[in-house]
C-alpha cells in the first residue's frame, strides 16, 4: 500500500478522522518536508472525491462529517440556502460557504457554527446545473445570458461562435461547459423566442425546471400495448364491487380520475369506501413506464395544458375510473362511528364500475336540492346526504384534534380560446367531502402499514421551528392579537385555536398567510414523523397514483405487504429512501413551476388592465417595496422608490415598512393603479394611490 492509500485508510478507519494536515503530521511525528507531502496527498484525495475538507482545514469522509446530500437554492445577493434531500430544515449559506456552488447544484453540506443556528457550509459539489435559461445580451463578438432565475448571482459567458444565431434580447437556453473562476461559461443550445411573449416565457419556465414534456416513443408504445379493458383473469382474486353504488367526484375539466367513493349506514355507524385506481397493476417496478414516472415524479398543471406523469393511454384510459366501465382498484374500507373515529379498516384489491361521474358542482346542487339535478340523479339523494353528514362529523373531529385549516384563497386560472380568465375560486361542501374522505383513507392506510412494520413512504409535516413560531407570535402582538402558545413547543391545537379566535377578524386572511410561512414544508419520508397541519400521527399519500409517484410506490408496498410483510421488508427497505428524496424534489420543482406559470398568466391578464385602479391588500412587505393583492388574487409590486416618503425602515419581524409619515403593514387595505407588467418578476407593476381606512 502506497503512502497516499495508507493515509486514506487511517482517516477512513477513524484514526485521523476530522484531523487537519497539521494534526496528522504531528500524530505521525513528521518533519517539515514530510508534512508538506502529507498536505499535498490530502488535497489530492479531496480532488479525487475520496475525502472531504471543510473551512477549518479538517479532512474526513462524508459519514464522519455527518454531511447531507441536497440542493443549493441561490440568491441574487450572493448567499444561498441548502435544502437537504431528507427534508430536514434548510441551512443558510454565506457566500464564502457556497464554495462556488450555483443555484440548482447538487452538493454535500454540513451544519456549522455561525451567526444563526441554521448555518451551513458546502463540502463538495456532486452535480453541476447543466442548463440555464435566460435572456441573451450581445456584446461585440461574444455575449452573456442573463438568467431568468434571480437566484443565480452570475451571468453565463457565451463565447464567440457559441450563440446559435440568438438575437439580442431573445430568450434562450445555455448549456454550461466550464467555469472561469465562479463565472459559468456555456453555449446557446436552444432559442426560445422573443422575451415578453406569453408562450416564450412559459417555455422558458418549462426549460428552467427541466420538466419532461413529450414522452419518448418507446414509453408511448409500452403504454399503448396495455389492453384498455379489464378481462376476467385480471378481475380474479379481487373483491368484486361492480354492483355497489360507487361514484367519482371531480372538477368539470378533470380527465384523469383516480379516486371514487362509496358510503352507506350500518346502524349509527358509516361504512365508507375509498377506491383508488390500481396503477401498479399496469406499471411494474423497474419497467420502462415506471422509470419514466419516477423521473417525472408528478404531473404538472399549467393553465393551458398538463404535463402528465403517465402517458394518456394510462392516465386518461385504463387507469382512469371512468363511468360505466370495469376498473381495477385498491379499496380502503372503513367503519366510522358518529364521533368520526375509525373503528375498523382494511385494504383490499378490488374491481369496481363507477355508477356516475359527478362534479363538485352537481354534488353541491344535490345538497341544495336543485330540482333539475335531483331529477337527473334521484338514486344519489340518500348517498349524498349520508356523505355530507359524515363530512361534517369528520371536519368537526379534526378541528377538535387541532387540525390547522388555513383558508387560503387560490387563483383558478383558465385559458380558453386564446383568452385568460381568472374566475372566483369556488369551494363547496362537495370539495370538503372529498378532501375529508381522502385524508381519512390516507391516515388509515398509513396506520395499517405502520402496524405491519414494513418500509413505507410517509407524508410528513414537522412542527414549526421555535424561531419561526416566535416570529409569528411577534407579528400577532404587533397586530394586537394575543398569542397563547409556547413557540418552543407549539402544537396543531394552538394554531387551530388561534385561527378560531380570529375567524371573524379582518386580519384573518393575513394571519393565515403568516402562519403558513411559519410552518415547515410537507415532504415524503421513510420515517413516520407525523403531520402537524392535519394533527395526524400517521399520514401518507395513497389516493392519486395517476399523478403522484409516491402513491404508486406505496400501492406496490401495500399489495406485497398484504401477502407477505417479510417479503415487503426485503424488497422495499432501500426503495423508500430513494423514492422519498426523488418525490420530494420533483414535487417541489413542479410546485415552483406551477406557481411561476400562474404568476406569468396573471401578469399577462393584467396587461389588458394597465391604467385601471383597484382596491387591494398589502400581501408582502420587503426592504425594496410592497406587494399588493387584488380580489382576483393578482399580486403586483409597488417599488419603494414610488412610495410618498423619502426614507423607509423595513421592520422584518412586524412585516412592516415604516416611513417618516406612514407605516405600511401586511394586511392593510390600499388603492392601487396598474402601471405596467414586469415579466422578469412575473408581476404586474402597481402605483400606490392611497392607504384606505383600516390601514395604519
Amino acid at each position: 500500500m502506497n503512502a497516499k492509500r495508507s493515509l486514506l485508510s487511517h482517516i477512513q478507519n477513524g484514526d485521523f478522522a476530522l484531523f487537519t494536515d497539521v494534526q496528522i503530521a504531528k500524530a505521525l511525528h513528521l518533519g517539515r518536508r514530510e508534512s508538506f507531502a502529507v498536505r499535498d496527498m490530502l488535497h489530492a484525495l479531496v480532488r479525487e472525491g475520496e475525502l472531504l475538507t471543510d473551512s477549518r482545514g479538517r479532512f474526513g469522509t462524508a459519514e464522519q462529517f455527518c454531511a447531507l446530500r441536497g440542493t443549493i437554492v441561490g440568491n441574487e445577493r450572493g448567499f444561498g440556502f441548502f435544502q437537504p434531500d431528507d427534508g430536514t430544515g434548510d441551512l443558510f449559506l454565506p457566500h464564502r460557504a457556497l464554495k462556488g456552488a450555483l443555484h440548482g447544484d447538487s452538493v454535500l453540506a454540513i451544519r456549522v457554527q455561525g451567526r444563526g443556528e441554521d448555518e451551513g457550509e458546502v463540502l463538495a459539489i456532486l452535480d453541476r446545473v447543466k442548463e440555464i435559461v435566460g435572456t441573451y445580451r450581445r456584446e461585440r463578438r461574444a455575449g452573456y445570458l442573463e438568467p431568468d432565475e434571480r437566484k443565480y448571482d452570475a451571468s453565463v459567458l457565451i463565447p464567440a461562435g457559441k450563440q446559435m444565431n440568438c438575437r439580442d434580447g431573445e430568450k434562450a437556453v445555455a448549456r454550461i461547459r466550464s467555469f472561469e473562476g465562479e463565472t459559468p461559461v456555456g453555449e446557446i443550445v436552444e432559442v426560445l423566442g422573443a422575451s415578453g411573449e406569453l408562450f416564450t416565457e412559459e417555455r422558458a419556465i418549462v426549460r428552467a425546471h427541466a420538466l419532461r414534456e413529450a414522452f419518448p416513443a418507446a414509453v408511448l408504445r409500452a403504454a399503448e400495448r396495455i389492453p384498455q379493458t379489464v378481462d376476467a383473469s385480471a378481475a380474479q382474486n379481487r373483491l368484486d364491487l361492480r354492483n355497489e353504488c360507487i361514484i367519482t367526484v371531480d372538477g368539470e375539466d378533470t380527465r384523469d380520475i383516480d379516486d371514487a367513493i362509496s358510503i352507506s349506514r350500518a346502524g349509527a355507524n358509516f361504512l365508507l369506501g375509498v377506491h383508488i385506481a390500481d396503477v401498479s397493476h399496469y406499471v411494474k417496478r423497474g419497467d420502462l413506464l415506471d422509470r419514466e414516472a419516477f423521473a417525472r415524479g408528478t404531473s404538472v398543471y399549467f393553465p393551458d395544458r398538463v404535463l402528465p406523469m403517465l402517458p394518456p393511454a394510462l392516465s386518461n384510459g385504463i387507469c382512469s375510473l371512468n363511468e360505466g366501465v370495469d376498473r381495477l382498484t385498491l379499496s380502503c374500507l372503513m367503519t366510522v362511528d358518529p364521533r368520526g373515529r375509525v373503528l375498523k379498516k382494511k385494504i383490499v384489491p378490488s374491481v369496481i364500475r363507477s355508477a356516475h361521474r359527478m362534479t363538485y358542482t352537481e354534488v353541491a346542487k344535490l345538497c341544495a336540492r336543485d330540482a333539475e339535478t335531483v331529477q337527473k340523479y334521484p338514486d344519489l339523494l340518500a348517498f349524498v346526504d349520508t356523505a355530507i353528514a359524515l363530512t361534517k362529523i369528520l371536519k368537526a373531529a379534526r378541528q377538535a384534534r387541532g387540525g390547522v385549516d388555513l383558508e387560503m384563497k387560490e387563483a383558478k386560472i383558465l385559458y380558453r380560446d386564446g383568452k385568460i380568465e381568472i374566475p372566483e375560486a369556488e369551494r363547496t361542501i362537495a370539495h370538503e367531502m372529498i378532501e375529508q374522505f381522502m385524508v381519512l383513507a390516507n391516515e388509515s392506510v398509513a396506520a395499517l402499514m405502520t402496524e405491519k412494520q414494513v418500509p413505507f413512504l410517509y407524508r410528513v409535516h414537522e412542527r414549526p421551528s421555535e424561531e419561526k413560531a416566535r416570529a409569528l407570535a411577534e407579528f400577532l402582538r404587533g397586530a394586537g392579537i394575543r398569542a397563547n402558545f409556547d413557540p418552543a413547543a407549539v402544537t396543531p391545537r394552538d394554531y387551530g385555536a388561534l385561527l378560531a379566535q380570529i375567524s371573524d377578524h379582518a386580519v384573518a386572511p393575513i394571519v393565515s398567510r403568516v402562519m403558513l410561512r411559519s410552518m415547515m414544508k410537507a415532504v415524503y419520508s421513510p420515517e413516520n414523523l407525523g403531520h402537524f397541519g392535519l394533527a395526524s400521527e400517521c399520514y401518507c399519500h395513497f389516493t392519486s397514483p395517476i399523478r403522484r409517484y409516491p402513491d404508486l410506490c406505496i400501492h406496490r408496498i401495500i399489495k406485497e405487504a398484504l401477502v407477505s410483510p417479510a417479503e415487503a421488508k426485503k424488497k422495499y427497505r432501500d426503495v423508500v429512501q430513494r423514492a422519498a428524496a426523488q418525490c420530494s424534489r420533483t414535487e417541489r420543482n413542479a410546485a415552483d413551476a406551477e406557481r411561476e406559470t400562474d404568476d406569468l398568466y396573471i401578469a399577462e391578464y393584467m396587461r389588458a388592465h394597465i391604467g385601471e385602479e383597484f382596491e387591494a391588500t398589502i400581501s408582502g412587505v420587503t426592504s425594496f417595496g410592497l406587494f399588493a393583492e387584488l380580489k382576483n388574487t393578482a399580486e403586483g409590486f409597488i417599488p419603494i422608490e414610488t412610495l410618498p416618503d423619502d426614507r423607509y425602515e423595513f421592520l422584518e419581524a412586524h412585516y412592516a415598512l415604516r416611513g417618516t409619515r406612514t407605516t405600511y403593514r401586511l394586511g392593510a387595505p390600499v388603492r392601487v393603479q396598474v402601471t405596467g407588467v414586469d415579466f422578469g418578476m412575473r408581476k404586474p407593476q402597481f402605483r400606490l394611490l392611497a392607504a384606505l381606512r383600516g390601514g395604519r
